[in-house]
């Protein structure tokens, strides 16, 4: 129990994480000049095989079709591997009930394995020279949370085209949207589909009236979920409101390299009568002891939520939201609220 609580907390507190909206990703290809000569052929075959692409850390040009791409945030390597981007590596996490033995996502492990995507390293400081020894073409990063590779973006461009992403204050569709848009992905049938589930069980369910608290619960603070957030976003697409926090505790905001973040607020454990109010509890990675353990505690059993028994668990994998994650939560709320 200790370690998903430390790991999720190292995720969420160390560099507080769950998907600063970046510029938004756009591209250009680059349109050859007329050739006069087999030398100035060459060059402009060469132009138009890339593209310009803006990201969260400037601007890079990249293959229009990239063949080897490392990702050194494992939060990003869902949103590639639903695309069916050619991902040959990713970053890893320390084993955990949230990972596989890899350090890979539990949502995604298994579509990892069978593509044969490998362990880039371990851990949060990007390895450069393992990511270098894997010839990589095109480099994909983070730009928010524990997995945040922006500072070491310069050291990562002179081994291959390195494109950074902020992944909070985005839902997971925007972000596999941007990233399908600056790899010359069609995201449209992956977000389709999912949104397709997210209507069909939205017709099915009847969820609390009470608004929707977004939490986790760590020793000291506990993280409360926006609306801005990933998983706030996905709560309101099957028609559940999720609460604001009360004036004046916004200020708890987290901050990273890219500045203040909205999209989870650490609360002070005396505070958070107030801040959940009469609202329905939706845990975040959380095992089911630890939910049970925490109902029971003097400050939450008198809970509203607590008394009337409106306390859900959104599974272990309900902390990076990717393609495979939300559509897993959406199974579970259905059979919640079913």
């Amino acid at each position: 129990m200790r370690a998903i609580s430390g790991l999720v907390a190292a995720f969420c507190l160390a560099a507080l994480t769950a998907c600063g909206s970046g510029a938004a990703s756009q591209e250009a290809s680059q349109e050859a000049s007329p050739a006069a000569s087999p030398a100035a052929s060459r060059e402009g075959a060469a132009q138009e095989q890339t593209r310009v692409v803006q990201h969260d850390a400037g601007s890079s040009t990249v293959p229009a079709s990239p063949k080897r791409i490392v990702s050194v945030s494992v939060t990003l390597t869902g949103h590639l591997l639903a695309l069916d981007a050619p991902v040959v590596a990713s970053q890893a996490t320390p084993p955990s009930p949230i990972v596989d033995g890899n350090g890979f996502f539990t949502q995604w492990a298994d579509v990892a394995v069978k593509r044969g995507v490998q362990v880039a390293y371990q851990g949060f400081e990007p390895a450069l020279e393992k990511v270098a020894a894997l010839k990589p073409d095109l480099i994909v990063g983070s730009g928010s949370g524990a997995d945040d590779s922006s500072k070491v973006y310069d050291q990562l461009s002179k081994i291959a085209p390195t494109l950074i992403y902020r992944y909070d204050q985005l839902s997971w569709q925007e972000l596999t949207a941007k990233l399908g848009t600056a790899l010359g992905l069609d995201a449209s049938k992956v977000v389709g589909t999912y949104d397709a589930r997210v209507a069909e069980v939205k017709a099915k369910i009847k969820p609390p009236a009470q608004e929707a608290v977004l939490l986790r619960v760590n020793p000291t603070e506990i993280p409360i979920f926006t609306p801005v957030s990933a998983q706030g976003r996905l709560l309101a697409s099957l028609g559940l409101k999720v609460r604001e926090l009360p004036a004046g505790m916004e200020g708890g905001a987290v901050q990273d390299e890219g500045g203040a973040r909205s999209d989870i607020v650490p609360i002070a454990t005396e505070n958070i009568t107030r801040a959940i109010g009469d609202g329905s509890l939706f845990f975040v990675s959380h095992e089911p002891a630890e939910i049970e353990a925490t109902q029971a505690k003097p400050l939450w059993k008198d809970l509203p939520a607590v008394k009337d028994k409106r306390v859900y668990d959104l599974g272990l994998d309900s902390f990076r939201l990717d393609y495979f994650s939300a559509t897993n939560i959406v199974d579970r709320l259905e059979k919640q609220f079913a």
